[in-house]
């Protein structure tokens, strides 16, 4: 498991107490050697101990020695390094699979474009996404998510590796369907922050994710994703979850801005990375590359990066003409 944060962390958790032996590796050597005195990542995920199958592992080639499967678990701009530096440690038969959402912001490509550009593209790959907070995971919940694979046997592999007990996995083979999920996403729960904490009530707020849903849906299937894929988990489930509850970073960011806090001010409040923020970039930029209309993401994006007043936003979707639905 390569990536210490409350996410990897949970995912290590998971596949430990499902039997399977699991090193985790992160960037910061002192936090792998906290993490490995304490039995647990008092940081992210406190009070939740780890099995005896689950160690903490600071020598990334360590880490990496004899493993079967590679699962990467780092925000998004940060995964092209991460395959970068495991790179030529990797046997072609180790299989690797990423819980990494959003688009590069550099490039505008999925998590999966930019491990087969990097690995290349006939290595096993697989990502993991839905509607999942690591806090929940890590304490044992009852929690469901979607592992994605153009190859069925590692998707079930994993899916079998990951269920037990209190969680379950469903697998797909839409990997492009999704990753745009778990991207669009994040901006869409930015703008329900906006909305509550503006006090725009219920109504805005279902109105804001059902149009949103439609949005992502219309870029997932303009890049060639499958329309039924934003019906299930990793779409409407990983929206409507990242939308209404203060688990969610992005919404807690959305929140924030509405206070008339600066983006800075409301990073450093919550104290983890938002990917919504860097997300509203580029999925802007595919929007307009692809030429399909997101004006909800638009919004988001002008509230972040031209100073538009957030009333002024929603004044600016709600003038719009008349459409079908």
């Amino acid at each position: 498991m390569l990536g210490a944060g409350s996410w990897g962390t949970a995912l290590a958790l998971q596949f430990a107490r499902c039997g399977r032996a699991v090193r985790l590796w992160g960037r910061n050597p002192d936090d792998l050697a906290k993490i490995s005195s304490d039995r647990e990542n008092k940081r992210y995920l406190p009070d939740v101990p780890f099995p005896d199958s689950l160690t903490g592992e600071p020598v990334l080639a360590t880490c990496l020695e004899g493993a079967s499967d590679v699962l990467v678990a780092v925000p998004s701009h940060g995964l092209r390094e991460t395959l970068i530096l495991i790179r030529d440690s990797l046997s072609p038969k180790v299989r690797v699979c990423w819980a990494t959402k959003g688009f590069e912001l550099s490039s505008g490509k999925l998590p999966h474009q930019v491990a087969e550009e990097v690995l290349g593209a006939d290595r096993a790959m697989a990502v993991l996404s839905g509607p999942t907070f690591a806090k929940e995971v890590g304490i044992g919940l009852p929690t469901a998510l979607t592992v994605a694979a153009t190859d069925e046997d590692f998707a079930n592999d994993l899916a079998r590796g990951l269920s037990c007990e209190s969680f379950r996995a469903y697998t797909s083979t839409d990997i492009i369907g999704v990753e745009i999920g778990g991207a669009v996403k994040n901006v869409l729960a930015i703008a329900a922050g906006l909305s509550d904490g503006l006090g725009f009530g219920a109504n805005t707020r279902i109105a804001l994710i059902s149009r949103g849903l439609v949005e992502m849906t219309r870029l997932g299937v303009a890049l060639g994703a499958k329309q039924d894929t934003f019906m299930g988990l990793a779409g409407m489930g990983d929206l409507v979850l990242t939308c209404t509850d203060n688990l969610s970073r992005n919404r807690r960011m959305g929140l924030a801005l509405a206070r008339g806090m600066t983006i800075n001010e409301a990073q450093e409040e919550i104290q983890q990375v938002v990917e919504g923020v860097l997300a509203a970039r580029a999925v802007r930029e595919v929007a307009q590359k692809m030429q399909v209309d997101m004006p909800i993401c638009e919004e988001v994006y002008r509230i972040l990066y031209e100073a538009v007043p957030p009333r002024d936003a929603v004044a600016s979707l709600m003038s719009r003409a008349i459409t079908s639905e």
